[in-house]
């Protein structure tokens, strides 16, 4: 038999056997050579005290192997299910108490790493609910345009209107595709913002670009105080990408005629970068929601958009270490501050 096949209690058996016979051939030969009968009759009681201590032990370290077993398979049990944290070993200097100590340990990991997936889960099914009910009306807008065009006879006239219909459901969903695109990007980390030193000014011009044709058409007035010499580590791309969401948003609820000011100033800790419109504004109890993935007011349900910019916005912001602040007044308009930190 390998001795890595043996139970704790063959080996302790065996251990206790080559002790007895051992020291009982020691006091054999002791009381020959001394010729000593007292000897012999001392060796035999010091072995036979010695078998018993040691049966003792090995009794007394069996049930406690057995119980800190028990108790183990329970709490792995338990581990595995998901239950009860472990329970902190009494005696903190032994053996039993230093493996309860990194099964606790481990139970904690296990717990977060469960947590993580569940709410990875959650919002993989709120993304997947978010992204369905998006394109639900796009896609029935077209499938009713095309079923129209092949069963009806129209005229040239309203062909043209179907077809521009048809075109502006799939500017539609190429915005919510791109949109989503970006974000998933960000948020899987396939995309890291990488921060330099640049000046802001260079970035806030290139996010005015975007939105210079859509002011016109609408006969907004647009004005931007920045100074030029403002430097700040951030990643320029996607800080453009940022601002110019906020700037496109504050084109699209601002009505014909409007203003849009844009004020970037110089603090200790952040740069402070202020878009002020004067639009439909946003009510106290939605200026938090409208951070939110896919949401939009009941009101601009009317208004091209799916709800993804400003969330978008605020993933971008946040990830360079700062933030984005709205305060805003239902018909005087809103201001989106966004604050860069300058260090």
């Amino acid at each position: 038999m390998k001795q890595n096949h043996l139970s704790v209690k063959s080996l302790c058996l065996i251990v206790g056997t080559g002790m007895f016979f051992s020291m009982l051939a020691i006091t054999i030969v002791l009381s020959i050579l001394i010729k000593d009968i007292q000897i012999l009759i001392a060796g035999g009681i010091l072995t036979l005290c010695a078998v018993i201590w040691l049966w003792v032990l090995v009794m007394l370290f069996g049930k406690e192997l057995s119980r800190f077993t028990s108790d183990l398979c329970c709490t792995l049990d338990h581990m595995i299910d998901g239950g009860e944290e472990p329970k902190q070993a009494e005696h903190r200097e032994t053996l039993f108490a230093r493996i309860s100590h990194r099964l606790i340990r481990l139970y904690g990991i296990m717990q977060e790493s469960r947590r993580r997936m569940d709410k990875e889960r959650q919002e993989l099914q709120m993304l997947v609910s978010d992204i369905s009910h998006q394109v639900k009306t796009p896609v029935s807008n077209l499938r009713m345009i095309t079923d129209t065009l092949l069963t009806k006879n129209v005229t040239e006239q309203e062909q043209t209107e179907f077809l521009h219909g048809i075109r502006s459901q799939t500017d539609k969903l190429d915005f919510l595709f791109q949109a989503l695109i970006k974000t998933s990007r960000l948020e899987t980390g396939v995309v890291r913002l990488e921060k330099k030193e640049e000046r802001l000014f260079h970035t806030l011009a290139q996010a005015m670009s975007g939105i210079v044709y859509a002011a016109e058409q609408k006969n907004i007035t647009v004005t931007v105080d920045c100074p030029e010499n403002i430097c700040l580590a951030h990643d320029s791309k996607w800080t453009s990408e940022a601002l110019f969401n906020l700037l496109d948003n504050a084109v699209k609820y601002t009505p014909a005629g409007g203003q849009i000011r844009v004020n970037v100033e110089q603090w200790e800790m952040y740069v402070k970068i202020d878009i002020r419109d004067t639009g439909k504004g946003i009510s106290e109890s939605n200026q938090a929601a409208v951070f939110r993935r896919f949401y939009r007011e009941q009101e601009v349900h009317d208004t091209p958009g799916v709800g993804i910019g400003l969330f978008l916005a605020r993933e971008i912001i946040t990830r360079q270490g700062g933030y984005i602040k709205v305060v805003s007044e239902v018909g005087k308009g809103s201001t989106f501050s966004v604050f860069l930190p300058s260090r």
